[in-house]
C-alpha cells in the first residue's frame, strides 16, 4: 500500500496548472524519442515562456531531466528503510551513489559557467544514463526484487534519452576549442616527465613503513583534505596491498604512480558470487576526472566460480591507464562510462572482461584470455542502451593471445571477440593481432537474435591466424571495415578527443590509424 501510494504521488507530484502552452510542448515532444514524459512533466512546469528553437528546447529538457534526478534521488534515499534483507540494500546503496553521480554530470550540462562543447554533453548525458542502468541491473544481478525501481527512477532515463537525441553530434567530430582541459596546470607535464616522478610525489605509500602511509586508502583519504585541484600523486612503492580503493568524485585529478607491473600490487576479492553488486566489486574504482594510474597490477582474486568480479572500474573523464596489468576472470576491467585511455596495459579474463559504456580506447595492449570453466570467453561486452550515446570500445594496435593457463587447452576452448550486452553495443578491433585461439565466427550472440541487427561491431585490417573474416557472424550489424575515414571514426583523436587532453598527461599515443 505504502509503495502503490508513493508511486502515485512520484507521478502527479509537483501538479502545476500552468505551463508551456499545449501545442508547443506536443509539437516539440513529438521530435523526441519519448514524447509522453515530455509532454506530461513540461504541460506541468511553471513557465509561460514560448519555446522559439531547438537549443531553447534542449535547454529546457536537459533542466526538466536534472528536476526529475533530484526528485528520484531524495525518493531514493527515503526508500532505505523499506530494504528488506543485506542483499536489497547493498544493490540501493549502489543507486543512491549512482544518482549522486548523475546529478553531478547533469549539473554539468547546464552550468553556465562550465566551459563544454556539444561533445562534452553528449559524453555527461550518455553517462548520466548508463548510470541508471547500472543501478537497475545491481537488482538484478543479485536476484533480488526490483519493486523499488519504479520509486527510484520517475521516467528520468526517459527524459535523458531525450536530451541525448536532442544534442546528437555526430561522434567524428570533437569540437573542442582549447588545447588542454582546465585541469592541466603549468607544472603538470614536467611533473610526468620527470625522470624519478616518485622524488616529486604529494605522498609516499610504502608497506615497510618509509613512507607517509603504508595504505593507499589512507593515501587517498589524505588527498580528498587538499587545497586545489591540480594534479597529485600517490606514489605507491612496490609490495602487495590488499584493499579495495575509491577515487571518489569530488577527488580530480589524482594519479596513482606505481613501481610497475608486478611489482605494486593492488588486490581485493569482491564479487557477485560473494554477495557484492558488479558496480561495488571493484578492487580499484575511479570516478574523480582526470584520474591517471601507471606502473600498477590492480587484481581481483575471486575466482571465476564467483562470476562477477571487477579488478578496475573507471567513471572518471579523460582518465588514462599506463602499463598497468588488470587480472580477473569474468568482468575484470569495467570501462564503466565517460571518456578513458588505455595504453601498453595488460588485460586477463574470461567472461565479457573488458566491459562497461564508456567511450574507450584500448591501444597497444595485451589481451590474454584465460582457460574458462564453461569454455567459452568472450573478450568484450559493450553496454550501449541508446543509440545516441557516443560510446563504445575501440581496440587499435593491440594483440589478443592466449594466457598461459588457456594455451594447453586452446583446442577446447571457444574464444569470441565479443557479444551484445545492451541493445546497441558498439565494438571495434583495428590492427589487432588476433591468435589462432579466435573462434572463426568472431562474435558470439547474448540471447538469440537480441541486439543483432542494432549493434555496431567492426573489424579493420587485423592480423594473426584469427583474423580471417571469411567465416565470420552474418548479422546485420556486422561490419569487414574496408574504409580508412570510416575506420578513423573510432581513432584516439576521434573518438575520444585524445589530442585536446592526451599531451599533458606525457602519456604516449597515436591519434589516427
Amino acid at each position: 500500500m505504502v509503495v502503490e501510494f508513493l508511486l502515485v504521488s512520484l507521478l502527479l507530484s509537483p501538479i502545476v496548472v500552468s505551463g508551456y502552452k499545449s501545442e508547443d510542448v506536443k509539437s516539440w515532444c513529438s521530435q523526441t524519442p519519448y514524447p509522453q514524459p515530455c509532454e506530461y512533466f513540461l504541460s506541468h512546469k511553471p513557465d509561460h515562456s514560448p519555446i522559439k528553437q531547438k537549443s531553447d528546447f534542449l535547454k529546457i529538457s536537459m533542466q526538466l531531466a536534472l528536476e526529475r534526478a533530484l526528485r528520484a534521488e531524495s525518493n531514493t534515499y527515503s526508500l532505505g528503510s523499506k530494504c528488506r534483507n543485506e542483499l536489497e540494500k547493498t544493490a540501493w546503496s549502489d543507486c543512491l551513489k549512482l544518482y549522486e553521480y548523475t546529478i553531478l554530470r547533469l549539473n554539468k550540462t547546464v552550468d553556465p559557467n562550465t566551459k563544454c562543447s556539444q561533445v562534452d554533453s553528449q559524453t555527461w548525458l550518455s553517462t548520466a544514463l548508463t548510470n541508471l542502468e547500472t543501478c537497475r541491473a545491481g537488482f538484478v544481478e543479485l536476484g533480488v526484487s526490483d519493486y523499488l525501481l519504479p520509486l527510484m527512477s520517475n521516467n528520468v532515463s526517459k527524459l535523458i534519452s531525450n536530451t541525448l537525441s536532442l544534442n546528437k553530434v555526430p561522434y567524428t567530430e570533437p569540437s573542442y576549442k582549447e588545447g588542454f582541459p582546465t585541469w592541466v596546470k603549468p607544472g603538470d607535464r614536467k611533473l610526468l616527465q620527470s625522470s624519478s616522478p616518485a622524488s616529486q610525489a604529494n605522498i609516499v605509500v610504502a608497506k615497510d613503513g618509509s613512507g607517509d602511509y603504508t595504505t593507499i586508502t589512507a593515501a587517498v583519504s589524505a588527498a580528498s583534505k587538499r587545497s586545489g585541484t591540480g594534479r597529485y600523486v600517490i606514489y605507491v612503492k612496490a609490495g602487495t596491498y590488499n584493499e579495495n580503493i575509491e577515487i571518489g568524485a569530488k577527488l580530480k585529478n589524482i594519479m596513482l604512480l606505481g613501481d610497475g607491473i608486478g611489482k605494486t600490487i593492488i588486490t581485493g576479492s569482491k564479487s557477485v558470487g560473494g554477495g557484492s553488486t558488479t558496480f561495488n566489486s571493484a578492487t580499484v574504482a575511479a570516478v574523480g576526472d582526470g584520474f591517471i594510474g601507471r606502473g600498477l597490477t590492480i587484481r581481483n582474486t575471486a575466482g571465476a566460480a564467483n562470476h562477477q568480479a571487477v579488478a578496475l572500474r573507471s567513471g572518471s573523464d579523460l582518465s588514462v591507464f599506463y602499463q598497468c596489468s588488470f587480472e580477473g576472470y569474468q568482468d575484470t576491467l569495467y570501462v564503466h562510462s565517460e571518456r578513458q585511455f588505455y595504453r601498453e596495459c595488460d588485460i586477463y579474463g574470461t567472461v565479457d572482461f573488458i566491459f562497461g559504456n564508456a567511450a574507450v580506447v584500448l591501444q597497444n595492449c595485451n589481451i590474454y584470455p584465460r582457460n574458462p570453466p564453461n569454455k567459452t570467453n568472450t573478450i568484450t561486452a559493450q553496454g550501449r542502451t541508446d543509440p545516441n550515446q557516443n560510446t563504445g570500445i575501440s581496440i587499435h594496435n593491440c594483440k589478443v593471445t592466449a594466457a598461459s593457463d588457456l594455451k594447453s587447452v586452446q583446442s577446447s576452448v571457444k574464444t569470441y571477440l565479443g557479444r551484445p550486452w545492451k541493445e546497441y553495443s558498439r565494438t571495434v578491433f583495428m590492427k589487432t593481432y588476433l591468435d589462432s585461439l579466435i573462434n572463426p565466427a568472431g562474435w558470439m550472440e547474448w540471447s538469440g537474435n537480441f541486439a543483432l541487427k542494432t549493434l555496431y561491431y567492426g573489424e579493420y585490417m587485423n592480423t594473426g591466424p584469427g583474423s580471417s573474416t571469411s567465416n565470420r557472424v552474418n548479422w546485420a550489424g556486422y561490419h569487414v571495415i574496408t574504409s580508412s575515414s570510416e575506420a578513423s571514426k573510432f581513432t584516439v583523436g576521434n573518438f575520444i578527443a585524445g589530442n585536446s587532453w592526451l599531451p599533458a598527461t606525457n602519456v604516449p599515443f597515436t591519434s589516427g590509424l
